[in-house]
Order: C-alpha cells, then structure tokens, then sequence
C-alpha cells in the first residue's frame, strides 16, 4: 500500500480508512493490467465526488454572486470545473506523485494526463467526503478551487467558447466555424478526441477532450487565443 502520510499532511486531512484513500488514485488501466491485484478502480468515487463538486461549487457562485441569473451562473460553474483547471490544481497538489496506472499511460504526461488528475481530483473529493465529511470535503474544495472564480469572472473565462468564436468570426471575416473530428483514442470508457477548428478549409486550431463537445470547446478556446479575440 502506497504511503500518503505526505500528502495527508500537506491536505492537512487524516484518513480513517487508508484503503479509500488509496482507491482515489487508482485508474481503471492499472486494475486492467494488475487483475489479480484484488484493489478497486477509483470511477465509482469520482461519480460520487463529481456531484459533491457541483453541489459545492454551486452553492458558493449561489452566494458569492446574488445578482447573477441561473445562466450566467452556470457559465462560472462550468469554467471553475472544466478538467483543464481541475487537472492544474491536482498536479498543484501532487497528487500525480500517488497515481496508479498502467504502464501505458503512465508514459502520457500529456492532455490525457491532465484529465486523468482531474478525475482524480473528484475520486478524492467523493472518498473525502465518505471518509470525514461534507464539511471537510467543502474546506478541501474551498482551499483549492475556489480561488480560481475571481480570474475566470474578471477575464470572462466564462463564456462560453463556441458561441463567442462564431459571434468573433462572423463580425471579423464573415465566416462560420466548423468543426472536425482530426482523431480519436482510447477505450469506449475513456476515449480522447482531438478535434480541429476550421474557418473555411483553413485549421485555425486544434482541441482534445474527453467527448466531441469538450474537445470542440478547447478547439474554440485555443482559436480565441490565436485570433487575439479574447478580451
């Protein structure tokens, strides 16, 4: 069993069962090459901590910002929660150090690995959760995420990337983006899909993501930042 007495101390959050904890950063590809191992894939926690995540979040945007609409709200939501940040504050963390994985993916130090930080970002959050508590869970959530919203509202990281590079194309070069599907990896459970961003038969830019819709949101984002239309 892997030692997390570091990482206990640097979250400033003690386990009682030790075997949960260690669950969190189990990957399935590791279960797939380890079988007789007897230890849990990490999916049925981060399906738990995912909505503990968005009942947090949601409740602190609910507060933080009474003038705002549901919409809007969401919007924060969504950009707070997107795998990219998540994935930044679980490396942040160290919790790459701890990762079980096949040896496959521990070769990727890539996009993929980011969004399996994030994913282990919530497993942790879900055993946290069963472990100390939605009060414990919500202070985890509160020291290491919270403090992103201030950026995504001043910088409008929030819109909603596909909506504003049509609004952009359209009133710059007359144009409507579209999009194409440039690649695709992985398992049917864990697929990746790289998607480019055209402006015409021109490739502006490129997006990866988990599903066809988040790697389109990444493509359109990186577009943004490549026409300079992001103000």
């Amino acid at each position: 069993m892997i030692d997390f007495s570091i990482f206990e101390k640097k979250t400033n959050i003690i386990f009682n069962d030790k075997k949960l904890l260690e669950q969190a950063f189990i990957h399935r590809s590791y279960i797939n090459e380890n079988t007789g191992s007897h230890l849990s894939h990490n999916e049925r926690l981060e399906f738990l901590g995912d909505a503990v995540l968005e009942l947090i979040i949601t409740d602190y945007l609910y507060n933080k910002y009474p003038d705002r609409d549901e919409g809007e709200l969401t919007a924060y939501r969504s950009s707070l929660v997107n795998a990219v940040i998540v994935g930044e504050v679980a490396l942040s963390l160290g919790m790459n150090e701890y990762l079980l994985l096949s040896k496959g993916e521990a070769k990727d130090v890539g996009k993929a690995r980011s969004y399996i930080l994030a994913n282990t970002y919530e497993a942790y959050v879900g055993a946290v959760y069963l472990d100390r508590g939605y009060e414990i869970a919500r202070d985890f959530i509160a020291k290491t995420l919270f403090g992103k919203i201030d950026t995504i509202v001043a910088k409008k990281l929030w819109r909603d990337p596909k909506s504003l590079v049509q609004e952009k194309s359209q009133e710059y070069l007359n144009v409507t983006p579209s999009y194409s599907v440039l690649s695709e990896a992985g398992p049917d459970h864990d697929k990746h899909f790289t998607i480019g961003i055209f402006f015409g038969k021109d490739l502006i830019a490129e997006g990866k993501g988990k599903s066809k819709q988040e790697a389109e949101q990444a493509a359109a984002h990186k577009a943004l930042e490549t026409k300079d239309w992001l103000d």
